[in-house]
């Protein structure tokens, strides 16, 4: 008998990866920007806010996201394009 439900993103490379997808689909600002409101809502649906810090921390480490030093917004990196092709 099971008492706990699954956790999709308790796996921080698989919660970095969803980071990514979902900051590939939202529209950027000026100069690549994408606000981390933008990328947290959608995650939230599935995942928990310590997923979350763990799979940006994780795509920050792997290169696939920047982070602006005030938190603020991220930008998708080079090396994220090799990511969301082979899906």
């Amino acid at each position: 008998m099971k008492h706990t439900e699954e956790r999709p993103y308790a796996d921080p490379e698989a919660a970095a990866r969803k980071l990514v997808e979902i900051a590939a689909s939202v529209e950027a600002v000026q100069d690549g920007r994408i606000y981390t409101e933008r990328i947290n809502a959608p995650f939230l649906f599935k995942g928990s806010g310590s997923e979350f810090g763990a799979g940006l921390r994780h795509a920050i480490e792997r290169g696939w996201l920047s982070k602006h030093e005030s938190g603020t917004y991220v930008k998708l990196m080079p090396s994220s394009e090799d990511l969301l092709a082979r899906k």
